[in-house]
């Protein structure tokens, strides 16, 4: 143990004043330093285990022969450093001492980072001025953004995505907080993430997945499984992945109730129905927020922690007609069935009613959409901006007192109705420090996606005129404390610093790997097996397995993706199974891969060239789609850059990008004659099957997962187990007159063996399963 000589520390007296006395007079010593590169380690017996980075220049300081960080380097132990006291008191001193420009900076919640930055493409930055491959840095290297944002800022939730490898995660991440502990106050960062467990990187919010982490089915797919039990498991180990990783937020779960199949974050969410939801829901936040044993602080938090944003609040499920918000064409929200109160259910029956001792998510982020309607002032702005929606609802009705982030972006200008970003709708036409105020008027803590302080300060000001200084100032300073929390709760103000050597036995570890695997095949459903062709057992038997063709379309971001034709999976895997042939008629069966089908957005600029309001039906099935059904006139409507109203899309035709995935299949009947045809299907939301059912003997249902596991499906070398946590329509018919709002109100297919595709529907080796999962929830 190092002796400190020549220190000036602080012992508590009996009657609990801070006393100012010389090391010599202090209790014995009670911790030791051990030296990690970057941090150095203080470990002490029956207290905290702090870390610290000697280049930021904080100095310890001794108490009771404990040692406390002093990180705002004003030589006394400040309530806010003593690691002794609750989470509450110490967040309340904090943001008692912070500057309006400090609490400006905490109310940022930085842009998606990739880890290193790219010269360009989504998110890019520089190194010292120069392109990241030409700049000499290490991939660990903050950015010149990441600089400024840190400390010019003063923002302090950084938002990860892409990451070269977990190791990096866990350098950058130490050089992140070795960074903010050297300045103001020292407070850690709150490194984020969206979900990054999936197989898959698709879309904004789910940027970071398919990285070298363990790999899960999608919400959607874990929805499949019934489970909450699986659910709690994967969030916890999840969260041991993501505190690896230098990760103390998850921006997740997406409890939005999906009770509006052509939405295209439905594979985000638990599905349609609000009871499954809400359980899958409360266990996901119980597995993420709860640290036990030593890891734990207080109350269920602690070192094995990760701070939950549940999303999004009202709910982002009822768009209408199915178009998302975030583009200005979907940017409405429906109750046609005045169903608000069930889309709440898995915010305030699950995500504020814990099963574990956190009690409550840490965290709330509003949708973009305007909840057409609901006010009932008459006021329909977004979410973010409704002091209904925020503080009548979620604050005083509800009881909510964590943090309120906005999604992203939505301060910015909107540009146009068919283009991506600035979702600052029902607001358009005020200017960006305008909708920053209020943001802050309706009860918002929170800014995503914006890594400038100038326009909150702008804000700020405007408080004062409006409210005087010290009402504003209480209201900014409650936000500062719900905001400092998250940060006290998982332990960073102790120690922000990983062991890069854990990080890499933790992080995509075997167990884990195993784990997230094995919930892949359980979230499998099999939705037809005619006569028991399944499973094939036979290693011996010949498989043909058709070329797919993967077409050209728009996706998330804008970009036209490659036209070309291929395997649909690995055929070297394939073979560890059977032996592969070239031709139908050499095989046994057949195994044909294909997508749900690929559709639009709802909106195309070329009917508005052609003289029409843009506005064009949302798809499920794969042959071209004539909205002979739809509204006449759309419930919601209207924008500054609009002439109109009606958004209704009524007699209008579309077609599906990927048709060639019906044709396959019907194509692959006819040339098997005879011999079985098993379809493996990988879908984001509900579909039309009639197209192609009957040409199939056997359908497995993916909502994303590895090929791999429907390998060991077809095999016999699992038995499949999962249930349609969605319905599938008979038509298009059925989904255009469902009511957004109301979920599980279509009518469902029946396929050839009489079996209808409803939700909990799904069969194993014995025929429909009627477990208790069915039971509980159907």
């Amino acid at each position: 143990m190092k002796k400190m000589r020549n220190r000036m520390t602080y012992a508590v007296l009996s009657a609990g004043v801070i006393a100012l006395a010389l090391s010599g007079c202090s209790s014995a010593q009670k911790w030791q330093e051990e030296s990690k590169g970057i941090y150095t380690l203080v470990k002490q017996e029956g207290g905290a285990t702090l870390g610290y980075a000697p280049q930021s220049g904080i100095k310890l300081i001794e108490a009771n022969g404990y040692a406390f960080k002093d990180l705002n380097r004003n030589g006394k132990l400040d309530k806010y450093e003593d690691w002794r006291l609750g989470f509450e008191e110490r967040a309340r001193d904090l943001a008692a001492q912070l500057s309006d420009e400090e609490i400006a900076g905490l109310m940022l919640y930085s842009a998606h980072q990739q880890i290193p930055s790219l010269q360009d493409g989504y998110g890019p930055s520089t190194y010292n001025g120069k392109p990241f491959a030409e700049s000499g840095a290490k991939a660990s290297d903050l950015s010149d953004a990441q600089k400024k944002f840190l400390k010019d800022d003063n923002l302090r939730a950084v938002l990860i995505t892409k990451v070269e490898s977990p190791a990096v995660a866990a350098e950058w991440s130490n050089n992140v907080q070795a960074y903010v502990e050297g300045l103001g106050h020292g407070i850690p960062a709150n490194n984020s993430s969206d979900p990054r467990h999936e197989t898959t990187a698709t879309a904004e919010y789910n940027y970071g997945s398919g990285g070298e982490i363990s790999q899960w089915p999608t919400s959607l797919g874990l929805a499949a499984t019934f489970s909450p039990e699986l659910v709690k498991n994967f969030g916890k180990i999840a969260a041991k992945e993501y505190r690896a990783l230098g990760i103390t937020t998850a921006l997740s779960p997406q409890v939005d109730l999906a009770s509006e199949p052509r939405w295209m974050r439905f594979t985000g969410t638990f599905g349609g129905d609000p009871k499954l939801t809400t359980d899958l829901g409360r266990a996901y936040i119980d597995g993420f927020q709860t640290s036990e044993g030593e890891a734990e602080i207080a109350d269920g938090w602690g070192y094995e922690s990760v701070v939950t944003m549940v999303k999004h609040w009202p709910s982002g499920g009822p768009e209408e007609g199915g178009r998302d918000a975030h583009y200005n064409f979907g940017k409405y929200s429906v109750y046609p069935g005045n169903n608000l109160k069930t889309h709440l259910l898995p915010f305030t029956e699950g995500a504020f009613k814990l099963d574990g001792p956190t009690h409550c998510a840490g965290a709330v982020m509003p949708y973009y959409t305007i909840s057409y309607g609901i006010d009932p002032s008459g006021n329909n702005v977004g979410n973010n901006f409704s002091k209904y929606i925020i503080t009548d609802l979620l604050r005083d009705k509800y009881g909510y007192d964590g943090i309120v982030c906005t999604d992203w972006g939505v301060t910015n200008d909107n540009k146009s109705v068919g283009g991506f970003g600035g979702m600052c709708w029902g607001v358009e036409t005020l200017s960006v420090v305008d909708r920053h105020y209020l943001i802050l008027k309706a009860g918002v803590d929170q800014f995503g996606g914006n890594n400038d302080k100038g326009p909150v300060l702008e804000a700020f000001q405007k408080g004062v005129e409006e409210f005087g200084k010290e009402a504003w100032e209480k209201r900014i300073r409650e936000s500062a404390r719900r905001l400092l929390m998250p940060m006290f709760r998982t332990g960073l103000f102790e120690n922000p610093y990983l062991d890069v050597e854990k990080t890499k036995e933790i992080v995509g570890n075997k167990d884990f790997m195993r784990q997230g695997y094995e919930a892949q095949v359980k979230s499998l459903v099999m939705l037809k097996n005619k006569q028991h062709v399944l499973p094939v057992k036979d290693a011996k038997k010949k498989v043909y397995v058709p070329k797919r063709h993967f077409p050209s379309y728009v996706e998330f971001f804008g970009n036209v993706t490659k036209d070309y034709y291929d395997y649909p999976i690995n055929l070297d895997l394939v073979r560890k199974y059977y032996q592969v042939v070239d031709t139908p008629e050499e095989a046994d069966f057949a195994l044909v891969f294909i997508l749900g089908p690929i559709t639009g957005t709802g909106y195309d600029v070329n009917d508005c060239k052609k003289g029409g309001n843009g506005y064009v039906p949302i798809s499920l099935q794969y042959n071209d789609y004539t909205a002979t059904e739809a509204r006449a006139v759309s419930i919601a409507g209207g924008d500054v850059k609009e002439s109109f109203t009606n958004r209704s899309y009524k007699g209008k035709t579309v077609k599906t990008a990927n048709k060639d995935d019906l044709l396959l299949v019907l194509n692959t009947r006819k040339q098997m004659h005879d011999k079985p045809v098993i379809v493996a299907l990988t879908a984001t939301r509900p579909m039309v099957m009639g197209e192609f059912e009957k040409a199939a003997d056997a359908i497995i249902m993916s909502f994303g997962t590895s090929n791999e596991a429907f390998l060991d499906i077809v095999s016999g070398k699992a038995e499949p187990s999962g249930l349609l946590p969605c319905q599938l329509p008979i038509n298009m018919e059925t989904v255009e007159k469902q009511q957004e709002d109301v979920p599980r109100d279509m009518i469902p297919y029946v396929d050839s063996e009489g079996h209808a595709y409803d939700f909990a529907f799904g069969m194993n080796w014995k025929g429909v399963i009627n477990d208790e999962r069915v039971q509980k929830y159907k």
